[in-house]
């Protein structure tokens, strides 16, 4: 099988959730709207062309292998805005405070980030799908619009360095084929590197023992039946990040499935 495997990394990533009064809260791994999100400004679809939306959102599966969730930030967030008078528009900030000044409302929010998150992406596409696997290489490598981790305020920290990866079994070879040590704008690994990491990148990441996998699709997608995979121990989430409109920001329920393992098991299960 063949995958698009790139990588998402940060010094800080919002990934929302459903958001509740004053709380805009973060999850711990990119969602697929986030990630739709991401294709879609490399491809250059705008986000009020509905029709392209709708198709892109059509026909792909992704997967998330999370190596750091990064440490948790709250920020305590106040914007003021004044609210409309009739149809007159403002057309700068400075009209908004200065002209709109007797009418300034305070909203106050708390939001939450990631900081130094890193996961891996592994992107399947079905015959029909808007984009094939070489083309998203492409648009990735040199996206139309910016690219950003959930939020405006949260740009890339790392190229992306998306690759082609063909002929192998499931998404957990995918995943384990990813150099994801530094690699050539070609996509190819850099020479004398070790497709492992070291160990001070492991403590400086706090990345975990246990590896953790979230992906669309069927349960054996992960991984071959053998004896370090247990399909018993896979949880299946719902997540409300499948887009409807992006135009009117709504989304459906999404099935997830979960499953971790101890990193020295993933290539021993393909």
């Amino acid at each position: 099988m063949d995958y698009l495997v790139f990588r998402l990394y940060g010094s800080m990533a919002s990934w929302g959730e459903v958001a509740v009064g004053e709380s805009r809260h973060s999850a711990n791994h990119p969602g697929k709207s986030a990630l739709l999100g991401l294709l879609a400004a490399a491809l250059g679809i705008r986000r009020d062309d509905e029709r392209q939306q709708a198709m892109l959102s059509q026909n792909y599966r992704f997967a998330v292998k999370q190596l750091s969730a990064g440490q948790l930030m709250r920020d305590y967030h106040t914007t003021q805005v004044p609210d409309s008078v009739g149809k007159y528009r403002y057309r700068t900030r400075r009209d908004e405070v200065v002209m709109g000044r007797n009418r300034l409302g305070t909203v106050l929010s708390t939001r939450e980030y990631r900081s130094d998150s890193l996961a891996l992406i592994a992107v399947q596409a079905d015959s029909d799908a808007l984009a094939s696997l070489p083309e998203l290489v492409e648009a990735l490598r040199k996206p139309v619009f910016h690219l950003y981790l959930g939020r405006k305020s949260c740009p890339l920290a790392a190229p992306l360095a998306p690759l082609l990866i063909t002929g192998v079994a499931n998404l957990m070879a995918a995943f384990d084929s990813y150099p994801v040590l530094p690699v050539m704008p070609s996509g190819e690994p850099l020479k004398g590197w070790s497709s492992a990491m070291p160990e001070r990148d492991k403590q400086w990441l706090s990345l975990p023992e246990l590896q953790q996998y979230y992906w669309d699709g069927k349960l054996s997608d992960l991984a071959a039946a053998g004896p370090d995979f247990d399909p018993d121990k896979v949880q299946t989430l719902t997540r409300n990040d499948q887009p409807r409109s992006r135009k009117r920001w709504q989304f459906s329920p999404r099935f997830e499935h979960f499953y971790q393992v101890r990193a020295e098991q993933t290539k021993e299960s393909v």
